[in-house]
């Protein structure tokens, strides 16, 4: 299902088209939901697993400073880069698109997800001050706002665009981040 909503969106997820593919019935599956936004919170709750155990769970081993932010922000760059079996692209950025203006439990379940990595991208940024590796009086919730805007940027120009040089210009983005959040710190 979080392969299928990568490629068609949540909203273009069809139970009936999902159950061919998984060779069930279609009451079999929906059986398993009390509806299809009972389907979609459920592939979101999926899709922050897979991110989490991706994107930011590894990025955590990494010492604090620009070695963890910076493994936070590669490891999103290739998960917003993705074209593996399981999922292409990134679902989030799909979801936001088509639930920005929807109210309800699959908009909330999207806002707390992405409220979560904001909190994480802030918090790295905040022990990388306390730890003496960024510059204290940085924002961290601007910092955190500039790196989504990175992935954003990122996202439009290669996946839409299909420019082959987003990556190359992300990185750059972010290696310029780096430099005015250590400016001034002594190594």
């Amino acid at each position: 299902a979080v392969a299928r909503a990568s490629e068609v969106g949540l909203e273009g997820l069809s139970i009936g088209q999902l159950a061919r593919e998984l060779q069930l019935s279609k009451s079999g599956l929906f059986g398993h939901f009390d509806s299809k936004a009972d389907l979609q919170v459920q592939i979101l709750d999926k899709v922050t697993e897979l991110f989490s155990r991706t994107v930011i769970k590894p990025a955590l081993q990494e010492a604090r400073g620009v070695p963890r932010l910076r493994k936070l922000f590669q490891n999103w760059l290739h998960w917003a880069a993705s074209k593996d079996s399981d999922r292409k692209g990134c679902p989030y950025m799909a979801a936001a698109m088509e639930f920005d203006d929807k109210p309800g439990a699959v908009r909330d379940t999207l806002v707390q997800a992405q409220a979560q990595l904001i909190q994480i991208l802030q918090r790295t940024i905040q022990l990388g001050q306390e730890a003496g590796a960024f510059d204290p009086h940085y924002d961290p919730a601007a910092g955190a706002q500039e790196m989504y805007g990175f992935i954003l940027s990122f996202h439009f120009y290669k996946r839409l665009m299909r420019d082959p040089a987003a990556e190359g210009r992300a990185q750059q983005n972010f290696e310029r981040f780096l430099q005015r959040l250590t400016q001034g710190v002594s190594s």
